[in-house]
């Protein structure tokens, strides 16, 4: 039995660099074997594990499966593989790779700007035609469920298999589901989104498969990850303020107080989320107590690990 923790990341494009940057951010290099088109790799410092660098739609495939314990990809592949809830458990929402699942028409279709004005069009549009509307996606099970929703039931889909922004003004299909940054290249192809078209922000997910055989090896090094992961993030959001104590009841107060707002006690000082720092030191330094010295750590670790413990919960 194979004892390794499998990791499965993208091994291409802008997600595979970003998904880099934040494993060596996170103290968690990545070293690929077979130099740079390898397709296996380990992460220094997590003994235990393999990486297998693989497509983005493999690896939602792959976590489905349980071929791999652990994967990041964009949530719109997890959610399209269907029953998300069953198969694998979101860990943590990364904040890069994002885009949006939304629905768009032609700019030309001026009476139609959200899915009610769609229905109505649908409807009309088998009336006169004596065809289905068309819509052209890679998001096959995210439209059936979205459109089901708004109640529009008079359209057929046309799977895409190239640019799909590209299929109205080929005529291959009426409108489109996809996926868009800024929008930019549905305008420059004639298009709009619909105003509650959209379908869902999608974004980079730590995911784990509720498929794959876990034990305690694996279980053991997912623990070591996950761990190093929220650390590195609490310490992205969290600043220390230490200054010279005074040991008298103002301190106390001002101390109590912050503690009170969410504050967390440390040596000689107190952490406090960084967009708190400057207000934390001005109430310091008004009471007397200072030089305040602000400084950002580079890992928190706490004693609880959330996205541990539910993953432990689910497949234990």
């Amino acid at each position: 039995m194979n004892r390794e923790l499998i990791i499965a990341i993208p091994s291409k494009g802008r997600l595979k660099e970003q998904v880099e940057e934040w494993l060596a951010d996170c103290g968690l290099p990545l070293s690929v074997s077979g130099g740079a088109r390898g397709y296996l790799a380990n992460l220094k410092g997590l003994p235990g594990a393999q990486v297998r660098l693989l497509s983005a739609g493999d690896i939602a495939d792959a976590l489905g499966a349980g071929e791999a314990h652990l994967g990041v990809t964009g949530e719109d592949l997890l959610r399209e593989r269907g029953d998300l809830e069953s198969r694998v458990l979101l860990l943590r929402p990364l904040g890069f790779g994002r885009a949006d699942l939304v629905v768009a028409a032609p700019k030309s279709w001026l009476d139609v700007d959200t899915m009610a004005d769609l229905e109505e069009v649908a409807h009309d549009f088998l009336a006169r035609k004596g065809r289905r509307m068309r819509v052209a996606t890679k998001y096959l099970a995210q439209t059936r469920a979205f459109f089901a929703r708004h109640g529009v039931v008079d359209y057929r889909i046309t799977e895409s298999g190239g640019a799909t922004e590209g299929a109205p003004a080929s005529g291959a299909a009426e409108l489109i589901v996809d996926i868009t940054t800024t929008g930019a290249t549905l305008a420059a192809n004639g298009l709009k989104i619909l105003s509650d078209g959209l379908i869902l922000r999608s974004q980079a997910q730590l995911t784990a498969s509720l498929k794959a055989a876990w034990g305690q090896p694996q279980l053991a090094a997912a623990e070591r990850l996950l761990r190093a992961v929220e650390a590195r993030a609490a310490a992205l959001t969290n600043t220390t303020l230490i200054w010279p104590a005074a040991g008298n009841e103002s301190e106390a107060a001002i101390v109590d107080a912050l503690l009170h707002q969410g504050a967390q006690r440390r040596p000689h000082g107190v952490m406090v989320e960084t967009a708190r720092a400057a207000e934390a030191a001005a109430a310091l330094t008004a009471a007397g107590l200072g030089p305040v010295t602000v400084s950002q750590p580079d890992f928190v670790f706490e004693v609880a690990c959330p996205p541990f413990a539910a993953l432990k919960q689910r497949v234990l």
